[in-house]
């Protein structure tokens, strides 16, 4: 690494990634030295200092994005296999497009010369590995080359599951995340391969297919087969709700003591798990930078084993765990002699 900081170049400067790119400039040790978008730099350069960040606005010099910490190179590029990462130096590239998310995609970086690729979103297929911070992330090997940083959702999931786990016992649980339109979803109907999503996102409730259950599962292996998951995107831009239904070992299990356990694992945990005893609803959660705020006023015991329980959760503290895994494995490869 040159002067101890960590070059990563980005693919995909959609919400997740201009997160990236804003969080970047607040610390040190990383420095964002190429981004790939479809959009022109000019644009991409607009939304940036569109986001409504308190920070000096970034200027474009010759295809060069620069702020007061670094400068990026812009490249114009659609995919994976365009990108020359071997010139740029980078030591890794977040692929934040969540759209190449299969093993093809991710080697094509690879074979551009990129030393590891990292997921912002969930992969299509089984890959070297899924990070999620709090959870796994002792598991990480410096000799991993496609990596995951799971989603927003399964970051929560998972966090609110192993905190609850480890306090009380979950036999099983399933949840439904009350999710917040995305950059894939047309705001008019518009056909899509889907039925559901060729309707307005802006304009409905629209149930989804969500693939968090399966991939926590994974994470935590004790859970295989114990859980399910659904998702109804709703016409909210940002703020998004985790509804789950644990059912516990123990029928003895009461609110308080739920509350009392999300209360210890924040207190454990403050940079992944808040807790809030507001009424808050899902525009309060904006510039939430845990994966999950747990809603102290929503826990409910429903039959004898049954505890509901809500959670908030927004892609600013996913794109903090992002960065995370990022500086994870830049640790190993430091251990390890890497570049």
């Amino acid at each position: 690494m040159r002067n101890g900081k960590i070059r990563i170049g980005i693919m995909g400067l959609g919400q997740i990634g201009r997160h990236l790119y804003h969080l970047a400039r607040e610390i040190d040790d990383i420095e964002i030295v190429a981004v790939a978008d479809i959009g022109k730099p000019e644009i991409i350069q607009y939304l940036l200092n569109s986001d409504g960040v308190d920070e000096a606005p970034c200027e474009l010099q010759d295809n060069y994005l620069i702020n007061e910490k670094f400068r990026t190179r812009m490249l114009q590029l659609a995919r994976p296999d365009e990108v020359p990462w071997d010139v740029l130096n980078v030591h890794c590239v977040v692929d934040a497009t969540g759209r190449y998310r299969s093993r093809r995609d991710m080697e094509a970086h690879l074979r551009a010369g990129a030393p590891r690729v990292i997921l912002a979103s969930l992969p299509a297929e089984s890959i070297d590995r899924i990070v999620v911070p709090g959870i796994n992330e002792g598991s990480a090997a410096a000799a991993d080359k496609m990596i995951s940083a799971g989603s927003a959702t399964t970051n929560a999931f998972a966090l609110l599951l192993q905190s609850l786990d480890q306090a009380l016992g979950v036999d099983c649980a399933s949840m439904t995340t009350v999710h917040a339109y995305s950059s894939d979803q047309s705001l008019q109907n518009y056909a899509h391969k889907d039925f559901r999503r060729s309707r307005s996102a802006a304009e409905n409730i629209i149930p989804n297919n969500n693939e968090s259950a399966r991939w926590v599962e994974l994470v935590l292996p004790k859970f295989e087969g114990k859980l399910s998951g659904y998702a109804l995107n709703v016409p909210v831009q940002r703020g998004s709700l985790l509804d789950v239904n644990c059912v516990m070992q123990a029928g003895t299990v009461t609110a308080e003591q739920v509350n009392g356990a999300m209360r210890a694992a924040a207190a454990d945990h403050p940079t992944l798990i808040g807790v809030t005893d507001d009424p808050i609803v899902s525009s309060d959660v904006i510039g939430c930078r845990q994966s999950l705020l747990f809603d102290s006023l929503a826990t409910i015991k429903a039959g004898k084993r049954i505890i509901k329980v809500l959670a908030w959760y927004e892609s600013l503290g996913h794109a903090c765990r992002v960065l995370e895994v990022v500086r994870h494995y830049g640790r190993l490869d430091a251990i390890g002699g890497g570049r």
